[in-house]
């Protein structure tokens, strides 16, 4: 090959590389995922793309995660790197990461702009419904170099939900008034993930539609809204107990609540339930059973107690 040739050759490398530098500088919102390696040194930002990442059998690459990542069991023995809101760049930084999967919310999407503009390589995804999990799933599963991995998890699901909800179907439908904070009171509204597991669990949201995806209400729509249930957070995992005897004591004041005359307020553990990512089935069949007591069984024929 001729110099003249060699010349233009390297121009034109100089000049791609240059429009990727360009590219990454005034383009930070972007995903920057290599695709010519496998990531070896995964970091996760929040507990629910941990579980996601251990499902997909990935947990040896993991190298740091969320401060409350704490199942399996395996990512509580992992570095920590902040929290789910306060995610610590630095010690992103000094996990050495080949790859940082964050979701899009404001402060884990400040976090993963920092990094991209330092070059790492970030994955955000937006987990907020059902459908964007799988497809956030198979997104894992694309940049890890696991796609068949991953179509198996989403598919072991969707078949579990899909059992679920044929156990449900043919239930009266029950009003379900889901509590996010007491006081003052604010509750699940339809367009949420909240919403799409009640339905599923054989519940309607007792709450018609609203603006707010966690909406407060007032006393006269809580009086008018004929709650069969009420269901409550958990804030703190080791009291369940002591907020569910709060949780009765709060609600006593509206004693012709169809839910509190009947003693149907169940205070649930968070993170199995919340948390959107490959234990959802057990979420919901743990708020099928606050539902529907009668209806899921055990393989020895008794009824599963919730309670």
């Amino acid at each position: 090959m001729s110099k003249r040739w060699w010349s233009i050759l390297i121009i034109l490398c100089s000049a791609a590389a240059g429009f990727a530098i360009f590219d990454i500088l005034h383009n930070p919102s972007r995903d920057i995922i290599s695709r010519s390696d496998k990531p070896a040194r995964i970091v996760s930002l929040t507990p629910n793309l941990t579980e996601i990442l251990f499902a997909l059998g990935l947990g040896e690459k993991i190298v740091a995660v969320s401060n409350d990542s704490d199942y399996p069991p395996e990512a509580a023995n992992k570095n920590k790197v902040g929290t789910f809101w306060q995610p610590n760049t630095e010690a992103i930084i000094a996990s050495k990461p080949d790859l940082v999967v964050t979701e899009s919310f404001e402060q884990q999407k400040a976090a993963g702009e920092s990094l991209k503009k330092l070059g790492y390589n970030v994955l955000s995804l937006k987990i907020e419904s059902f459908e964007e999990l799988f497809a956030a799933i198979k997104k894992i599963g694309d940049v890890t170099d696991c796609p068949q991995h991953a179509e198996k998890v989403v598919k072991d699901i969707s078949n579990k939900l899909n059992t679920l909800r044929a156990k449900f179907s043919s239930n009266k439908r029950i009003k379900v008034l889901w509590v996010v904070q007491a006081e003052p009171l604010r509750i699940v509204g339809r367009n949420t993930f909240i919403n799409e597991i009640i339905e599923l669990a054989g519940g309607e949201n007792a709450i018609g539609a609203t603006i707010q995806k966690y909406p407060p209400i007032g006393t006269e729509e809580l009086m008018t809204c004929g709650a069969e249930v009420i269901i409550q957070s958990a804030m703190i995992k080791a009291n369940i107990a002591d907020e569910q005897k709060a949780a009765e004591a709060f609600w006593s004041k509206w004693a012709s609540l169809p839910a509190v005359k009947n003693n149907r307020i169940y205070v649930v553990e968070s993170d199995t339930i919340l948390r959107l990512g490959s234990r959802l089935p057990q979420g919901v069949e743990t708020i099928g059973c606050y539902l529907h007591p009668d209806v899921l069984r055990q393989g020895n024929g008794t009824i599963k107690q919730v309670r």
